[in-house]
């Protein structure tokens, strides 16, 4: 799949504090999506599937996620 990064629409979470190590979450691409670091915006993407990245971030907010599973 091709795309532009630069076309896409960038957001950070409204729980950045503003000290600059955030993510964003790249919007406007089907089936997928992009997550880049928000220091380094031309760099490397991070590409999940859409459903992946929903059950990650659902298991989050849930507090169900461990990095040791």
């Amino acid at each position: 799949m091709q795309y532009d990064p630069t076309q896409l629409t960038w957001r950070k979470s409204s729980y950045s504090s503003g000290n600059g190590q955030c993510l964003e979450v790249g919007h406007g691409v089907q089936d997928v999506t992009p997550v880049r670091d928000s220091k380094n915006a031309p760099g490397p993407l991070l590409v999940f599937r859409t459903g992946s990245w929903s059950m990650f971030l659902t298991a989050v907010k849930a507090d169900t996620f461990s990095a040791d599973a």
